[in-house]
């Protein structure tokens, strides 16, 4: 049975847990990603030339991989978050209504 591996990426750590569904791999993400989003906050930066804001910081990232997916969520330093597929040429997922990035990645990934 295909096994589906759910990353979660803060500040320097990965943690990884791997699931036998990939709903099972979404449930994970959803829970983790919506525990940490509490208190992983990013304030501006300074960078060379720029200044960022919190929303345009990535605070957490969670990635679901397995059997020809690649997705996941991206949690920003203002607590807003923002689904995508694939790995290397990121496709954002448009959240429809009150659709949550979750509910949106969920629509997307078990069409």
């Amino acid at each position: 049975m295909a096994t589906f591996t759910v990353k979660i990426r803060r500040q320097g750590k990965t943690e990884r847990i791997e699931r036998e569904s990939l709903e099972a791999a979404l449930d994970v993400l959803e829970f983790e990603l919506r525990a940490l989003s509490q208190t992983e906050r990013r304030g501006a930066v300074t960078g060379i030339g720029r200044d960022y804001a919190p929303g345009e910081l990535v605070a957490l990232r969670g990635e679901v991989s397995g059997r020809g997916v690649r997705a996941g969520v991206d949690v920003r330093g203002d607590g807003s978050a923002q689904a995508f597929t694939g790995r290397v040429r990121r496709q954002l997922v448009t959240a429809h209504g009150r659709e949550s990035a979750y509910d949106a990645l969920r629509r997307v990934l078990m069409a």
